[in-house]
């Protein structure tokens, strides 16, 4: 006799809210954070703030989040003031990409 499987919305956004779920977006963004922490360029002798960005990364979580607040989310943020221009660059300072990198390498299973 084959499987039979009906879904409902409700389980489905049970699911979307679970620990499990949750737990797991939380690991993956810890293993981001370690790589963006990696790649975190620190200043020189004349940095007003040597290693502040490099110490200004952190997760965060939440059981209701997303656009609609109907599922679980996991953050990674860097809490620098200047943290903008060292991801995307200025006109005198190129762009490091440093979140976008450490997604592409330590977002995926593992």
């Amino acid at each position: 006799m084959a499987a039979r499987f009906k879904m409902k919305r409700k389980g489905v956004g049970e699911l979307l809210r679970s620990d499990m779920i949750r737990g797991d977006l939380v690991r993956r963004a810890q293993e981001i954070e370690s790589v963006a922490v990696a790649l975190s360029p620190v200043g020189g002798a004349g940095d007003p703030h040597p290693g502040t960005y490099k110490s200004s990364w952190g997760v965060d979580s939440k059981k209701r989040g997303g656009r609609r607040r109907d599922r679980a989310v996991a953050y990674v943020r860097n809490t620098a003031y200047y943290a903008r221009w060292v991801e995307y660059g200025t006109e005198r300072v190129p762009a490091h990409h440093v979140l976008l990198r450490a997604a592409q390498a330590g977002g995926g299973d593992g």
